[in-house]
């Protein structure tokens, strides 16, 4: 668990960093997520710490009812996302930035005292702590950018991404399960690291499809930040179109 408990931490600093910047007007400002000012998107992120706290203490249930009181039910995870949001939209920026950095580090703990392969409850079913915490990690990044853009501002990528592309890569099963398609055979990721290294996932067996190019763009592809025909990625094989269509870091 160490590594990607590190890298989460490290993530919460750098967006812990950039939120000690804001003005009273910044928190108000549009972010990247529709309909969502950048208050919104923290307490979205705050929300789904306590979440995954609840979920470490085995409490996923209590807290996800304490959070969704009065709503109606939701029709999709953005739908509950977006109603739990507007639930509890209102407090000062200032006071939404406190709540997500208590949680966040409360989190930290929580996982970290988690064996890697422990079954914890999540939205969409169980899943390892491991993967939990790398989910975690995922969505803090994709979020920050979602703020920096809000901010008209840009983070540095780092090797951090290296867990999120991992995971994008390990869970293809699931997202093609999810819509319902079927992997033609084992699927490959050459790519490019911020630092210049270079990552390879690749299967003991043979890989059928191949995708290359950069980490960051890849992950932002997962994320449903950007599409792939706008990056420089390159897929080869029977399901390259598939892969780039239903990669994800998140559910």
């Amino acid at each position: 668990m160490a590594p990607v408990i590190t890298a989460l931490a490290e993530e919460h600093a750098e967006l812990d960093r950039l939120l000690a910047t804001l003005t009273e007007a910044d928190w108000d400002r549009p972010s990247r997520c529709p309909g969502w000012t950048i208050s919104d998107v923290v307490l979205h992120l705050a929300q789904s710490d306590e979440m995954a706290l609840g979920s470490v203490h085995g409490r996923f249930g209590e807290v996800l009812a304490r959070l969704s009181e009065g709503l109606d039910p939701a029709t999709s995870v953005d739908d509950g996302a977006d109603m739990m949001v507007a639930r509890e939209r209102g407090p000062a920026g200032p006071e939404v930035h406190e709540r997500w950095r208590a949680g966040a580090a409360a989190l930290r703990e929580g996982l970290g005292g988690c064996e890697p392969g422990q079954r914890l409850e999540w939205v969409v079913g169980d899943m390892a702590a491991r993967t939990l915490a790398t989910t975690r990690l995922a969505e803090t990044w994709i979020h920050a950018g979602d703020i920096a853009a809000g901010l008209d501002r840009s983070l540095t990528p780092t090797d951090r991404l290296w867990h999120i592309a991992h995971l994008a890569w390990r869970t293809l099963p699931f997202a093609f399960a999810r819509a319902g398609r079927e992997m033609t055979g084992p699927v490959a990721f050459h790519l490019r690291a911020p630092s210049g290294d270079s990552w390879t996932f690749a299967p003991d067996a043979e890989a059928l499809t191949v995708v290359e190019g950069e980490a960051a763009e890849l992950c932002l592809v997962a994320a449903q930040r950007t599409r792939a025909d706008e990056t420089d990625l390159q897929a080869r094989g029977p399901d390259a179109r598939a892969v780039l269509d239903l990669v994800r870091t998140y559910a």
